[in-house]
């Protein structure tokens, strides 16, 4: 490896080290408690290296948004070859979200962060806001399984769909609102588990045509 390239990835390492170190801070003292000074101090890097690398405390924390959406989207790109449509995709969009929730913070680190740039906004809103690629890829993606249970008649035809994909993902908000409340050691349990599923499903629901059979439209048995 040639002295350029093993710069580079120096800088790289670096750089996911602020981010993972801000994580920590924020998970355990909230946004607004923790600086520039707090990360750096806890990367073991002066805090002018860390505005190297970050221009300002909301572009650091942008950045871990941009993280999270990435993820996101590449837990939604491992969809099947032969491809996952209407039900089978809404299935699958809830089985990598309740993954993600149950086997890390980052989706209470994210909505601690979400909270705190967009303060005036009681959930995370889909207009008013500029959005990235991978936030406007996840969207589009919910939208078209959307979509495709109204052409295969499990959706009300009705349904406005932009509405609906509105829907579901702020209620992925509301539930990381309520879920950052609980203490840390029990945000995973399976009574919370059951709840959000249940709350999920009851969404759905509401989204179903009417005379859909509930089992079609189940998300338990994922």
């Amino acid at each position: 490896m040639g002295i350029t390239e093993r710069r580079e990835r120096e800088k790289n390492e670096r750089r996911k080290n602020i981010l993972n170190c801000a994580r920590e801070l924020i998970l355990g003292q909230g946004v607004e408690r923790v600086n520039m000074e707090d990360i750096a101090k806890k990367a073991e890097l002066s805090k002018a290296t860390v505005y190297l690398y970050f221009s300002s405390k909301e572009a650091l924390l942008n950045e871990i948004c941009e993280d999270t959406a990435r993820g996101f989207l590449e837990l939604l790109k491992k969809l099947p070859d032969s491809g996952l449509k209407g039900m089978a995709g809404i299935k699958y969009i809830w089985r990598c979200y309740s993954e993600l929730f149950g086997n890390s913070d980052e989706m209470i680190i994210i909505f601690k962060v979400r909270s705190y740039l967009n303060s005036w906004l009681p959930v995370v809103s889909l207009e008013g806001q500029n959005k990235s690629s991978y936030v406007e890829a996840i969207i589009s993606t919910v939208k078209n399984f959307i979509d495709e249970c109204k052409a295969e008649g499990i959706f009300a035809p009705d349904l406005d769909s932009t509405v609906a994909t509105r829907l579901l993902l702020s209620m992925f908000s509301v539930i990381l609102e309520n879920a950052a409340r609980i203490p840390p050691e029990a945000r995973k349990s399976p009574a919370v588990m059951e709840g959000m599923t249940n709350t999920f499903q009851i969404l759905i629901r509401g989204f179903a045509k009417e005379g859909i059979e509930h089992e079609k439209i189940s998300i338990k048995s994922v």
